[in-house]
């Protein structure tokens, strides 16, 4: 008999937990039956907005409990590993918030935990829910801008600088993954990174990312939380057409119909055509701006994760495309 409602316990109620818990409990088919954060007053903020949750100071209740259907990891991500390891491993659905864990290695494991289990192993890449993002994979997909040449994105703002993680392991994932699910999640060719450290020693505030794919497509990142502008902007550039993603515009993709091109000679490649240069021509036609309908990213995603959970769809970001993500992560660290 088809499951109609879903018990699931939060962990950790922090600065991005509040956005999940909002989502997950305002969805019928889900019910909230847990909150655990070891913050007294994070607490004490979720029993005044939440009195039908119970709060919890450790985890142990969670995972003892037969009646909770899966875990949603909302903490610092030193701990996503020994968090989902534990709830892959009593028999609980694991939705983890980016990155997956800090290391193939853990990566790999939770995926073996969750295949052997036959549980759901999603990953909160939001971005991948997003209908901005969704409609420039429908571009690319379809070749609307011809052969596709290089990406480059900005993700950059004045604080908030962590202690935990760099900028890298911070932001990144998202620009990352969302190159990855435009892609068709491919493995890089090539990682390259460079930052610095200047606030903290051993903690990066500014990295550049340089990615090479298999058939000569770029990818540029760069991630700080030292620029004086908040930016969130990505760059898609094809033989045919070019696109501008910019999460904080009004207009969140715009097509460019711009490139250059090899002009046509005539004579060219016979015997008396000896031009020893070659002629351009530059397009520069019409910029649209698609009207795209926006559901809540977050919604989007917590319904997706209950949909996996019912065995109604395939997961969009499930271990194999959060391994990826780690991969390359992984790949920056050492390189």
């Amino acid at each position: 008999m088809k499951k109609t409602e879903f018990v699931v316990a939060q962990i950790g109620c922090g600065y991005w937990g509040p956005n999940l818990l909002r989502n997950f409990s305002a969805i019928p088919t889900c019910r909230v039956k847990y909150v655990v954060d070891g913050d007294s007053s994070r607490r004490a903020f979720v029993a005044s907005k939440f009195p039908a949750i119970t709060v919890l100071s450790d985890a142990d209740a969670v995972f003892a409990d037969p009646e909770v259907d899966a875990t949603i990891i909302a903490t610092p991500a030193a701990t996503h590993f020994s968090l989902a390891h534990r709830s892959l491993s009593s028999g609980k659905h694991a939705f983890v918030e980016k990155p997956l864990a800090t290391s193939t290695a853990q990566a790999n494991e939770l995926a073996r935990l969750a295949l052997a289990g036959s549980l759901v192993l999603m990953v909160g890449h939001t971005f991948v829910y997003n209908a901005a993002v969704r409609h420039v994979k429908t571009l690319i997909e379809q070749g609307h801008l011809g052969e596709l040449r290089y990406i480059y994105s900005q993700r950059l703002n004045l604080g908030r600088i962590r202690t935990d993680i760099d900028a890298l392991w911070n932001f990144a994932p998202h620009d990352i993954s969302i190159i990855q699910y435009w892609l068709g999640d491919p493995e890089p060719v090539r990682v390259l990174r460079s930052g610095m450290a200047y606030i903290q020693p051993t903690v990066e505030d500014v990295v550049f990312l340089n990615i090479r794919y298999p058939g000569r497509v770029m990818a540029h990142i760069h991630v700080s939380w030292l620029d004086p502008q908040k930016v969130r902007k990505m760059v898609v550039v094809g033989s045919r057409r070019m696109v501008v993603y910019d999460d904080m515009a009004d207009d969140k993709v715009a097509i460019l119909d711009k490139g250059i091109d090899v002009r046509a000679e005539l004579g060219k490649n016979m015997d008396f055509d000896s031009s020893p240069t070659t002629a351009f021509s530059y397009r520069s036609g019409d910029i649209l701006l698609p009207m795209i309908k926006f559901d809540e990213p977050l919604r989007v995603q917590a319904e997706h994760f209950l949909s996996c959970m019912a065995g109604e769809t395939h997961c969009l970001t499930g271990p194999d495309h959060a391994r990826r993500v780690v991969q390359i992560l992984e790949a920056a660290q050492q390189s």
